[in-house]
């Protein structure tokens, strides 16, 4: 059975879960889909399409499921789909999609997004990523697997951050991050491969070596295509990432590498 205080605002058209809690003032309007054992705590707006997971915490004055920021955005029947045990801390927003993409916003599981965070239009978000403080995803903004974001760093749209790959706080990330790398700065640079991420996630030093082979003959290299380069046919689950990464199509460029 749910817990919804007495000062809640739910829409009759709403679907609510078993065992949710919804805090005093809260508001949940009538396209949204709350899935069993959600936890959301008082002054949280959850709006729009929106389908949210089993498991999930929405501390107080998240904004949730809102129309985006986006002056193309004309009332189209978008959403957003949040998936299960992510946590949002206070004063996170998470837009609806927009028909300039795929309709859709899309969040994983086992995230934490913590005080402040801004998930724009249309982005695509994995499982287990961690954003620090006041990171700020533009439009279309692609984040793979058990990425890290450092606090007070803003994405541009159109970028992909890529698997296990850590961005430092106050960085300004306006190119592509490779799969399990390092970047930090203004304009962020790549400045390393995330050997303790690497070895926390139990890859071996002979494969965490192959990977910084392949990492440094990209960005001395002429040509990045999966034809062009030696490891191609590589059985590293690195490199396959690697590959699979390069060879989607994109807007930015890669961050360049600095040593």
């Amino acid at each position: 059975m749910s817990k919804i205080h007495k000062t809640a605002i739910i829409s009759d058209s709403a679907i609510i879960g078993d065992n949710v809690s919804i805090g005093a003032y809260s508001i949940v309007g009538d396209n949204v889909k709350i899935a069993n054992n959600n936890t959301i705590y008082p002054s949280v707006n959850i709006d729009g399409n929106t389908d949210i997971g089993e498991g999930n915490t929405f501390f107080s004055f998240c904004s949730i499921g809102s129309i985006p920021q986006d002056l193309k955005y004309n009332g189209e029947k978008s959403k957003l789909i949040i998936g299960k045990n992510n946590t949002f801390r206070e004063y996170c927003n998470a837009n609806l999609g927009t028909e300039g993409d795929n309709m859709v916003t899309a969040i994983g599981d086992g995230s934490l997004f913590m005080v402040g965070v801004h998930i724009a239009h249309d982005c695509i978000i994995g499982n287990e990523v961690i954003f620090a403080n006041q990171t700020t995803l533009g439009g279309h903004v692609i984040v793979d697997n058990k990425a890290v974001i450092g606090g007070i760093s803003a994405v541009h749209q159109f970028c992909k951050i890529g698997t296990l790959s850590m961005i430092g706080g106050m960085s300004a990330v306006e190119n592509d991050v490779i799969p399990y790398s390092l970047a930090i700065g203004n304009r962020a640079k790549i400045t390393g491969i995330n050997i303790i991420g690497l070895k926390r996630a139990g890859y071996s030093k002979d494969q965490i070596r192959e990977y910084s082979q392949a990492l440094n003959k990209i960005f001395t290299s002429n040509s990045i295509s999966r034809e062009s380069l030696s490891f191609s046919n590589s059985k590293s689950p690195l490199i396959n990432e690697l590959l699979d990464f390069l060879g989607k199509k994109s807007s930015r460029g890669l961050c360049k590498y600095e040593k």
